[in-house]
């Protein structure tokens, strides 16, 4: 009998919990909606970036699933697609822990789903990176243009916000802090997932030297 291999099984177990964790979190927030609501609070559900970043982590779980010739296997294959990710999820589990766990008390599945998504799925996809992804592959300059997502997703907010009043975080509401305090904000967050980024950088080139230098002595 052959044996599924762990990464393999890792991965399978991550993307059964974190596409169910999404799709229990939609129900819960659309579910109970009047049918004229649905389009714009699922416009809402997607304008959360913990949502979107989970929708990244569960994709990247996914794809090594997949046969190696489909597009998502070869876009989750990528070491830099592999880090921007945990770069990504890392900043959700701590932006949550640090600044709305505070403020925020769920009960029930709501509870369940927001510990999946904000603790469970970045400790997994960490894990993953650090025991299944090869290293020695990233650049310093790597980061920077990881920041590409976060600024996206920042111009989205702000668009979408403006037009309908509506934030998906309070440390991103215009109306209450001002757009001058928000920018202040964001730009805090940017450095932060900056500094996230040439933090993997630097651990993925460290054991990438640490496994040569191995190598090397066992010759």
């Amino acid at each position: 009998m052959r044996r599924t291999p762990p990464a393999r099984l890792w991965r399978a177990t991550f993307a059964v919990v974190g596409w169910a964790a999404l799709a229990l979190q939609y129900v819960l927030m659309v579910g109970p909606a009047e049918p004229g609501d649905v389009a714009g609070l699922t416009v809402n559900f997607f304008s959360f970036f913990t949502i979107l970043t989970n929708v990244l982590v569960a994709a990247a779980f996914t794809g090594p699933l997949l046969s190696p010739g489909s597009r998502l296997a070869r876009w989750s294959a990528s070491e830099g697609v592999r880090a921007a990710v945990a770069m990504y999820i890392v900043v959700v589990g701590v932006v949550y822990h640090l600044l709305l766990h505070p403020y925020w008390s769920p009960t029930g599945w709501s509870l369940a789903v927001n510990v999946v998504l904000h603790y469970v799925m970045p400790a997994a996809f960490v894990l993953d990176w650090l025991w299944f992804t090869p290293k020695g592959r990233l650049r310093w300059i790597d980061p920077v243009k990881w920041l590409a997502f976060p600024l996206v997703y920042g111009g989205w907010t702000l668009v979408h916000g403006l037009a309908t009043h509506w934030w998906p975080y309070g440390f991103v509401n215009v109306d209450q802090l001002g757009l001058g305090r928000v920018v202040a904000i964001f730009g805090g967050l940017l450095m932060f997932f900056l500094l996230v980024g040439l933090s993997l950088t630097g651990l993925d080139r460290l054991f990438a030297r640490a496994a040569r230098d191995s190598s090397a002595s066992a010759l």
